[in-house]
């Protein structure tokens, strides 16, 4: 059931939708740090919500201890973006920034908010409007931080069966920091995310 989603063509127009908003939130974070950021190609995958761990755990690695960072949207359609960030990059966060020394806790939060924010704000208002959608944010909040990706997601307090997992991954060049952005979508939203990709290829 869950292949049957969305179809290859519709896919590959989320792609490539992906793939342009990618871009912008790669360039503004570029502006922010003052650093060549890298991107991944985005890949998109239908999951099962009892699957959700395992499929974050293949995309991040396994048994890695990361922070996350989560923003939810609402409107025609809802979901969350998640930003999940490797522990080892904090400090070159910092130093990007001129922080000098041992991170304080809330340091670390600071850094953590305003890197997701940007990145999920840029991202995610891109593909709303290439789609034309219009989408509202709440605020960034922490999900988690230091725990293993394998444990990141609650499992029992998903509502959902299916989700749309996309995957957008950032990288500072010469710097052990990497961003793994995912925006995850129940059921209830596909149908209006094939509506709005429909409409988009039809525009061409």
């Amino acid at each position: 059931m869950s292949a049957d989603l969305l179809n290859q063509d519709q896919r590959d127009a989320l792609q490539e939708v992906n793939n342009i908003a990618m871009g912008q939130a790669g360039k503004s974070l570029a502006e922010l740090l003052g650093v060549f950021v890298q991107l991944s190609i985005p890949r998109i995958n239908i999951v099962e919500a009892d699957l959700i761990n395992e499929s974050m755990t293949r995309m991040v690695g396994d048994g890695k201890m990361v922070a996350a960072v989560r923003q939810a949207f609402s409107g025609p359609m809802r979901g969350e973006s998640i930003a999940i960030f490797n522990e080892q990059g904090y400090q070159d966060l910092a130093d990007l920034w001129g922080y000098d020394g041992k991170l304080e806790e809330s340091v670390e939060r600071e850094l953590l908010l305003d890197v997701a924010n940007v990145l999920i704000g840029s991202f995610q208002s891109g593909v709303a409007q290439i789609l034309g959608v219009d989408i509202s944010f709440s605020a960034p909040s922490i999900m988690a931080k230091g725990v293993p990706v394998n444990d990141l997601m609650k499992l029992d307090q998903l509502t959902w069966k299916y989700a749309v997992l996309i995957e957008v991954n950032f990288a500072l060049e010469a710097r052990n920091f990497t961003c793994h952005l995912t925006q995850l979508m129940p059921e209830s939203s596909i149908e209006k995310l094939r509506e709005s990709i429909d409409a988009f290829m039809e525009s061409f």
